[in-house]
C-alpha cells in the first residue's frame, strides 16, 4: 500500500490523467504484475512471441509504435529496439520502471496519450509506422470512462464500452503498415473446483473473428482477489491484424 501511494505520488504524469483516474490505474495494474508474475509469466511470454512475430517478415523496419504499452511487462523491448530504427511507447501513463527500461535504449521514444480522448491520435502516432501493436489494450480502454460516470453516479450512455472499443478497431483497420493486435476478451471466474461461477464480456459486445493464437491469461490467481476465487483471461492475438487468419485457438 505505502509502495503504491509513493509510486502514485511521484509517477510523471500530466495532471488531467492523473485527475481522470489513468495513474491510479496504471499503479494498480502494475502492483498486480508484480505480485502476480510467476502466474503472468505464459500470458506474458505468448504476447511477446506473437509481437515479434509480427515483425518477423516485414518488407522494411524502420518504425513500430507500441500502443499500450504500459509496465512493459508483456513487451519484447530489446528485441524490438533491436530490429528497429524507432521504437514508440504510447500510453496514458508510463510506470518509473518503463521509462527506465526505455533509457536503456537510444532508438525508444515515450508518447503519453489519452487513445479515448484524443481523437485521431492513433493515426496521427502509427500513419508512417511499419508495424503497429495494440498490446492488451482494447478491453482497457473503456474503463476509466466508464468508472468515471459510475465515480459520479451518472448513467452511461447507452453502448459507451462498445463505442470505444469498436472505435479503436476502426482506426487500427485504418493503418497502411501492418498492425498486431493482441487482446484479452472474456473473464471467467472459477472457483478451486474449477467451476466457472461468473464471466464477463470484457468487448462489450463487440465480437472478433478466430484468431491465429489464443491463450489463457491467469491475471488474479487464488488469493489476488479472492481467497477461493480465480480470475482468467481469454486472450486473441493476430500477429497481423489485416490478414484475420482464421485457426484453431490454441
Amino acid at each position: 500500500m505505502l509502495l503504491d501511494l509513493a509510486l502514485y505520488l511521484v509517477t510523471p504524469a500530466p495532471w488531467r490523467h492523473r485527475r481522470l483516474g489513468y495513474v491510479r490505474e496504471s499503479i494498480l495494474l502494475t502492483s498486480r504484475a508484480r505480485r502476480c508474475r510467476r502466474a503472468w509469466a505464459p500470458h506474458c511470454a505468448a504476447a511477446r512471441a506473437a509481437m515479434l512475430a509480427a515483425a518477423t517478415d516485414l518488407p522494411r523496419r524502420e518504425t513500430v509504435v507500441v500502443l499500450g504499452s504500459g509496465g512493459l511487462a508483456d513487451v519484447p523491448l530489446a528485441e524490438l529496439s533491436a530490429l528497429f530504427r524507432s521504437v514508440v511507447l504510447a500510453d496514458a501513463v508510463h510506470p518509473l520502471g518503463a521509462r527506465l527500461a526505455a533509457r536503456r535504449h537510444g532508438n525508444v521514444r515515450l508518447v503519453t496519450v489519452d487513445l479515448v480522448a484524443e481523437a485521431g491520435a492513433v493515426g496521427a502516432l502509427c500513419g508512417s509506422a511499419d508495424l503497429t501493436i495494440s498490446a492488451n489494450l482494447l478491453s482497457q480502454l473503456p474503463i476509466v470512462p466508464l468508472d468515471r460516470y459510475e465515480a459520479r453516479h451518472q448513467p452511461v450512455p447507452e453502448g459507451l464500452g462498445r463505442h470505444i472499443v469498436a472505435a479503436h478497431l476502426a482506426a487500427l483497420d485504418g493503418l497502411p503498415g501492418r498492425v498486431c493486435l493482441i487482446t484479452d476478451v472474456a473473464q471467467r471466474e472459477e472457483d478451486r473446483l474449477g467451476r466457472i461461477t461468473d464471466s464477463l464480456d470484457l468487448l462489450h459486445g463487440v465480437t472478433l473473428p478466430a484468431p491465429p493464437r489464443a491463450w489463457d491469461w491467469e491475471i488474479a490467481p487464488f488469493g489476488e482477489a479472492e481467497a477461493e476465487r480465480r480470475l482468467i483471461h481469454r486472450v486473441h492475438a493476430y500477429p497481423d491484424w489485416a490478414a484475420r487468419r482464421p485457426s484453431s485457438p490454441a
